[in-house]
């Protein structure tokens, strides 16, 4: 009987099994991960196609290519495992759909990594939180103080809420395991080849646009879960935190990113973002926030917080959905 109960609520199942995983464990290194497979297709795929010496309208052809052979290959792969899962054993599909789903999910991984540079910035060892952060953001790090390095990690982890957590639970809500794993492939693909430089600038400007449209809704959502986290959980400012998301919401160049830094910011009451120095050339950015105190090392846990309270909100919100979807389908 339960058995059968499980099977026929598979989708919360799996999803609240998932996260609990992910609670658990995070990514364990030895694990084989279906990004680290993404990634070797999308490098493969870039040695093969991209050529500076194209004009830009061809780069942009063969970006596009290559967008299309990824999201291809995620699909059919994703779509044959469960397929053939599903004929040899329902147990093994149930299985299967729980590994995929956890695999999407990177909370705990997103929280580790970002404590490590808590730990040493409490230790006062700031080539070690240098170090550390270094493996979370894509800016210059070794020229960082202990507030640089501590606010480039609220920043990496108010962003990483909707990308890391927030959009693959949306997915995975509404396509399943194989939504989540092609929104995985959408995020792989922005973060590889979708920079603004001379390289990629036309190569991965569908890539960039593709990943643009996915997260526009997810954003948002991920931003208004944080601000009822900021207005529940004490120790955060909700009212400060809603103001500075009505005024600083698009002041980014991504349409997405200043949607959950801006509620980081007005929560904890720290101003982030502005100048960041990438491969030595600082990129102008916008202040998002107010400097209502200085940033410090706890505001990293701080953010952590606010990022499990937007995720536990959300798993409950999937929850309620899928029930009351499953119902209105029987």
């Amino acid at each position: 009987m339960i058995y059968e109960q499980i099977l026929r609520h598979h989708a919360v199942f799996s999803l609240l099994t998932a996260f609990l995983l992910d609670f658990l464990l995070a990514d364990p290194y030895f694990f084989p991960h279906p990004v680290r497979l993404m990634g070797k297709i999308i490098d493969f795929l870039e040695k093969s196609l991209l050529n500076l010496q194209n004009p830009p309208k061809i780069q942009k052809i063969k970006g596009f290519v290559l967008v299309i052979l990824v999201l291809l290959a995620t699909f059919i792969c994703s779509l044959a495992l469960l397929f053939f899962s599903k004929r040899i054993h329902p147990i093994l599909f149930l299985a299967l759909e729980v590994i995929m789903i956890y695999q999407c999910i990177a909370a705990k991984s997103l929280y580790s990594e970002s404590m490590k540079v808590y730990k040493k910035l409490k230790n006062n060892d700031l080539q070690g939180a240098r170090r550390a952060v270094s493996m979370i953001v894509g800016r210059d790090t070794d020229i960082l103080d202990e507030k640089g390095v501590a606010r480039a990690s609220v920043e990496t982890v108010a962003e990483s809420t909707n990308d890391g957590v927030i959009a693959p639970i949306f997915y995975i809500a509404f396509f399943g395991p194989i939504g989540g794993m092609v929104y995985k492939a959408i995020n792989t693909m922005d973060s590889m080849i979708a920079y603004k430089n001379e390289k990629y600038l036309h190569f991965g400007f569908f890539a960039a646009k593709l990943d643009d449209a996915a997260n526009f809704l997810p954003a948002r959502l991920s931003a208004v879960l944080m601000l009822l986290t900021s207005f529940v959980l004490p120790g955060f400012s909700g009212k400060n935190a809603l103001k500075i998301f009505l005024r600083d919401r698009l002041k980014h160049a991504s349409p997405n990113s200043a949607q959950t830094e801006s509620v980081a910011a007005g929560a904890l009451g720290l101003r982030l973002a502005g100048d960041t120095i990438y491969g030595g050339i600082v990129e102008k950015k916008d202040f998002i926030g107010d400097k209502l105190r200085e940033v410090d090392y706890k505001d990293i846990f701080r953010s952590n917080i606010l990022m499990y309270g937007a995720t536990v909100c959300m798993i409950i919100l999937c929850t309620v959905l899928l029930t009351i979807m499953r119902i209105l389908s029987t």
